[in-house]
């Protein structure tokens, strides 16, 4: 009996070793909409009580090259992204909230090894499959691009040649002439809104949606705000949907996370007063978010 006590002793022993390994010090920042980070950070707590996650704002973080490389940092935003590229060194680092073009103009196309960038945009792909599902017979995708937005054309092709979709781009340089806006609705079946806040914003938001439907043409995207505006459609992750996402690349060790890309998880959000007013049939958000997710890479 006492070495069976014993042995069961061990067991335990080592099984709380495990867990402790295994537990992970996760640091939450950002330079601006700290109270939201700081409540996100709580949300991640919740859904994993065996890590230590907490939220400091960036100005209270030491150099990256000071945080133990066990930790993992959730940075948010272009200038937690400036902060983090200060050096080399540091922990494995998640970057959220910054955007290709924002990435773009500080990277160029390189990917720090330790980085981790998750696109603030909806996934190309996503977007690309919405359309083909709410308008199967669109073949000809319009694309707005200005000089700062241009480098996403070449992400788009071949995802819409994979469709059997072709990219129609019309470069935009001023938004006060229309004029390549009805040139590029001329020759297409539908618009794909970009995630470049040049070209999409409140200022341009009126003239592109009545522009656009007044040539029958709908636009898809660029996010779940424009589609309140006034646009058929978009997929957008959610609080909960990043939430997941994270949590599933937090499971995963560092060097699996990738060097860029897109949340894990999403939803579809539809204006069914645009799709009526346009005669498109449009099911329910949440059969629209299966259906796209179909499509997902395994």
């Amino acid at each position: 009996m006492p070495g069976l006590w014993i042995r069961h002793w061990l067991l335990v022993c080592c099984l709380l070793c495990g867990s402790a390994a295994q537990a992970a010090t996760i640091i939450l920042s950002g330079a601006t909409d700290q109270a939201a980070i700081s409540a996100f950070g709580a949300a991640l707590a919740e859904r994993r009580p065996a890590d230590k996650v907490e939220f400091v704002p960036l100005q209270r973080l030491p150099v990256p090259a000071a945080i133990p490389d066990t930790a993992r940092l959730i940075l948010f935003g272009s200038e937690a992204l400036d902060w983090r590229l200060s050096t080399h060194q540091g922990p494995p680092t998640l970057i959220l909230r910054v955007s290709q073009e924002q990435a773009r103009q500080r990277l160029g196309t390189t990917r720090p090894d330790n980085l981790s960038l998750l696109w603030s945009e909806p996934a190309p792909a996503r977007q690309l499959r919405l359309a083909k599902l709410l308008l199967p017979h669109a073949k000809r995708i319009g694309v707005l691009h200005d000089r700062h937005s241009e480098f996403l054309i070449d992400e788009l092709r071949p995802i819409a040649a994979e469709l059997d979709l072709q990219i129609i781009a019309q470069d935009w340089p001023d938004t006060r002439d229309n004029r390549p806006l009805l040139s590029l609705l001329g020759r297409s079946d539908l618009l794909l809104g970009l995630n470049d806040s040049d070209l999409y914003n409140s200022q341009t938001a009126k003239s592109l949606l009545l522009t656009s439907y007044s040539q029958q043409r709908t636009l898809i995207g660029p996010n779940a705000g424009f589609v309140r505006a006034g646009s058929l459609a978009s997929s957008y992750s959610d609080k909960a949907d990043w939430l997941a996402s994270l949590d599933q690349l937090l499971d995963q060790p560092p060097e699996n996370w990738p060097s860029a890309g897109y949340p894990a998880y999403f939803k579809v959000l539809g204006n069914r007063q645009v799709a009526r007013a346009l005669a498109i049939e449009m099911a329910e958000d949440a059969q629209l978010t299966r259906q796209v997710a179909e499509g997902e890479n395994p």
